[in-house]
């Protein structure tokens, strides 16, 4: 596949970076923040919404009651949809439209251990006595996000598919003795926090050596965060925090939203794993050519360090998907320069992950 390299439109530049169709602006010309930038870039973040048939943003009625799951706060007016579509105002009152916390919009499957997901190499289930055991792998329809880059992005056909929805107990039913663990993921669990925690509730009653983890970006309410890391550390499982970004105005442009509740979420979990010298808080990157450089993950691993040193992080190549379609894979030159920057902000604990996509 042969790559174009396109001028910003903003700056021109475009012979040294790489610029995404969608986006229109180079990382440099984002970072600054210009109004005008912004104000496009909310535009894009819309228009990509409206065709999936989910809220354009983030609904803020005067009035209206607001959701408290998740961080964005929603408050719709009335027969309006909150942004992750799955709650809607009817005449006044906050209505869980998949019949949260006993029913959510997911699928589910089962993976033999030891399995692939992110934080596996510092996972206590690869070890000999996990071996033969499973996985259950519960993927919810719905997100706090709109990633422009998103590997999951089928997650939005799920929620239109809001009935019967798979009960809370239907979904514990599901362990056994031979699961090990469950990880949620998704999309995202954090607007359907209630439902898991439900879940996880019902399934440790059965098998209470079980092992609780999260792939979250880490969205999440501080009341329902303070839920998820005691159960996660209860339960000796881990929390997988995709770090997307450092800089707020990038962070806006890749994925629609704002990251200081993500850092605030991640900072008290990395407190906790240093404190208990245990390893609760993992993170991962992905490495968008053009736009998460070295100098980003830099900002993101220095971050990380000053709260724990040894928290686990993995970098990981990207591969052209969604609305980032004409964006090369990662470069194993890039991979590797943002390896020695996470290095060099402090972190001990730094992987290059999937590597079979750099090229």
């Amino acid at each position: 596949m042969v790559i174009v390299l396109k001028p910003c439109v903003r700056c021109g530049d475009g012979a040294g970076s790489r610029v995404a169709d969608v986006l229109s602006y180079c990382s440099s010309c984002i970072r600054q923040g210009d109004e005008f930038t912004l104000s496009e870039l909310e535009m894009v973040h819309a228009g990509t919404r409206r065709k999936s048939g989910l809220p354009e943003r983030v609904p803020e009625a005067s009035g209206a009651p607001r959701c408290f799951i998740c961080s964005r706060g929603c408050r719709p007016a009335p027969g309006e949809k909150g942004y992750c579509g799955l709650r809607e105002n009817r005449e006044g009152k906050l209505v869980h439209l998949a019949g949260m916390p006993s029913r959510g919009v997911l699928e589910y499957y089962f993976d033999p251990l030891p399995t692939n997901c992110v934080a596996d190499w510092v996972c206590p289930v690869r070890e000999e006595p996990y071996f033969g055991k499973k996985n259950l792998a519960v993927f919810y329809g719905a997100c706090t996000l709109n990633c422009l880059f998103c590997q999951n992005w089928q997650h939005r056909s799920l929620a239109g598919r809001l009935y019967p929805g798979v009960s809370s107990a239907a979904l514990a039913g599901n362990v056994d003795a031979n699961t090990a663990c469950i990880c949620f993921f998704g999309g995202d669990p954090a607007p359907q926090v209630p439902h898991a925690l439900n879940a996880s509730r019902k399934a440790l009653a059965q098998n209470p050596g079980l092992k609780i983890c999260w792939e979250t970006s880490g969205l999440i309410s501080d009341v329902f965060f303070s839920k998820i890391m005691a159960l996660a550390s209860r339960s000796g499982g881990t929390i997988k925090f995709d770090l997307k970004a450092y800089n707020k105005h990038l962070y806006f442009a890749l994925t629609g939203g704002d990251n200081g509740q993500v850092f605030k979420n991640f900072a008290r979990c990395a407190r906790f794993s240093r404190e208990e010298k245990r390893t609760l808080a993992v993170a991962s990157t992905l490495l968008v050519p053009g736009y998460i450089t070295a100098d980003e993950v830099y900002e993101i691993a220095s971050f990380i360090a000053q709260y724990d040193p040894d928290t686990p992080y993995s970098l990981l190549g990207f591969y052209p998907h969604f609305q980032m379609k004409d964006l090369p894979l990662t470069s194993r030159t890039e991979a590797e320069a943002c390896y020695r920057a996470a290095k060099r902000a402090g972190l001990r604990r730094v992987r290059l992950a999937n590597e079979h996509l750099l090229r």
